[in-house]
């Protein structure tokens, strides 16, 4: 398309949005002589009027009709076009919504956000830690992060943390008192610590192992509902604790804390970025998807697709030191 067929098919489309020369002119930061002129020559190139005009109204002929309904989309495409240029020219910029799971907050954003924002100065990112939306575009977000089971089959996903998995955890001091469990059925001979859900529901205890599945009953004497209690209840030996293993690594490491049930630790794809297929992209979802690729490439994350196998409602993460809403 050459300029001057850009710069009449624009004329002709905000007059016809507008119904009036002088706002078309206004918006398009031209004056009406030209508004004008442009609209007579693309009439006279494709030799059809296109818009009935008199000194009092403005009003779209059958023809007018027609171009207007094929001709909006290309020019929303152009000026998506033209905002990617600039972008490129100028560096991404805007507001950026982001809905993500906790643990992705704690262990990928949250060290990554200084260096996002002095990359990318012009962007204003908003994150919201939270339960996941079913519709992130309906809710206003550009993009969500969480588990690869749990991501729709019509959105655009890309890997950003490895395997998660859920462990069974207790102290050296209680099992100093308690033989260790080998299968799920023995917990029901233990104090294990259970979490409650926003909804007032128990947190479930999930296990694997090959094809088997097993939601395990368990009980004790504490419920809490905060995650930063469970696990210094677990570190002060009340009894086992079912959780996600990242929360924990450190005190497993330095022996705090000891693993039981291992050959049962379900396992989950991990998680990932997505965001709809149907939308057009902003520059600054591109610059995050740009920069978390650079990242987790430094990171050792594997690559994969997101699994679209459902997975248990149990496995609604929330924020360290809360699971209220």
């Amino acid at each position: 398309m050459r300029g001057t067929d850009f710069a009449e098919m624009s004329a002709f489309a905000a007059i016809a949005d507008h119904r009036s020369f002088a706002k078309a002119a206004k918006q398009l930061g031209l004056a009406r002589s030209t508004l004008s002129q442009n609209l007579r020559s693309l009439e006279e190139r494709l030799g059809i009027r296109l818009l009935n005009r008199t000194t009092r109204s403005v009003s779209l002929t059958e023809a007018g009709e027609r171009l207007l309904v094929r001709l909006r989309p290309a020019l929303a495409e152009l000026a998506a076009a033209t905002l990617d240029l600039h972008a490129f020219r100028k560096g991404p910029s805007g507001l950026l919504r982001v809905v993500v799971q906790p643990p992705v907050a704690t262990f990928l954003m949250g060290p990554l956000l200084a260096k996002f924002i002095e990359q990318y100065p012009g962007i204003t990112l908003d994150i919201s830690v939270a339960r996941m939306p079913a519709d992130i575009v309906g809710t206003g977000f550009d993009a969500g992060i969480r588990f690869g089971e749990q991501v729709d089959r019509d959105m655009i996903a890309m890997r950003v943390m490895n395997e998660a998995r859920f462990v069974v955890v207790g102290s050296p001091k209680y099992f100093s008192r308690h033989a260790a469990p080998r299968v799920p059925d023995d917990l029901q001979h233990h104090n294990c610590i259970r979490s409650t859900l926003p909804n007032g529901t128990v947190f479930g205890w999930e296990f694997q192992k090959k094809n088997r599945r097993i939601h395990a009953k368990v009980q004790g004497k504490l419920i809490v509902d905060d995650i930063d209690l469970s696990i210094q209840a677990v570190l002060g030996g009340v009894g086992l604790a079912y959780l996600l293993y990242d929360y924990i690594a450190s005190d497993i490491a330095r022996g705090r804390l000891v693993t039981v049930l291992d050959d049962w630790t379900p396992r989950l794809s991990g998680f990932f970025l997505y965001y709809s297929s149907r939308k057009q992209m902003t520059p600054a979802l591109r610059a995050l998807i740009d920069f978390l690729k650079r990242e987790i490439k430094k990171r050792g994350v594997s690559p994969g697709t997101a699994p679209h196998t459902r997975i248990s409602r149990n496995y609604v993460l929330l924020p360290r030191g809360s699971l209220s809403d």
